[in-house]
């Protein structure tokens, strides 16, 4: 048992040195690439996170016509259905998975690092009466039309 132990331990080791060593070239990549800096600007957007928003939306900037696709594509617009006197607002299930799980990070790590972030996530949280997860992809979804106003405009 001992032995075998050790030997997991040795291939999870060499795992996570090759993750280090690809997480290291995924930054300094993105570090070369023209939109870099405009999306580091953003609060909660560093090399890794920032780098895996712009591969899930792509660098052609023409891609989107305007911030409502991005945002669709995203899953973090909201999604009304009305129905006579009914009416039901919900998120979104058909999206692009990753970047919506990017869109979690970035946001939760604005919330913590940003007084602005975190003012705009208190009061979704007290005044709408948003839950955490909803919270976080409005803050997101404001983030992306913010992300697209500067791409399109530069």
């Amino acid at each position: 048992m001992g032995a075998a132990a050790l030997a997991l331990l040795a291939a999870l080791d060499t795992a996570c040195t090759n993750v280090d060593r690809l997480a290291e070239s995924c930054a300094e990549a993105f570090v070369q690439h023209p939109d870099y800096e405009i999306i580091t600007s953003f609060p909660g957007l560093g090399d890794l996170t920032g780098a895996r928003v712009l591969a899930e939306l792509g660098d052609d900037r023409n891609r989107f016509t305007d911030a409502r696709a991005v945002k669709a594509y995203a899953g973090s617009a909201p999604v009304t259905r009305a129905s006579g006197r009914s009416i039901s607002i919900t998120h979104r299930r058909i999206k692009n998975d990753r970047l919506a799980a990017a869109g979690v990070v970035w946001a939760f790590i604005a919330t913590n690092n940003s007084p602005g972030a975190r003012a705009h996530y208190d009061r979704r949280r007290q005044t709408y009466g948003d839950r955490h997860a909803a919270a976080l992809r409005n803050l997101f979804n404001r983030f992306l039309g913010c992300l697209h106003q500067c791409l399109s405009t530069d």
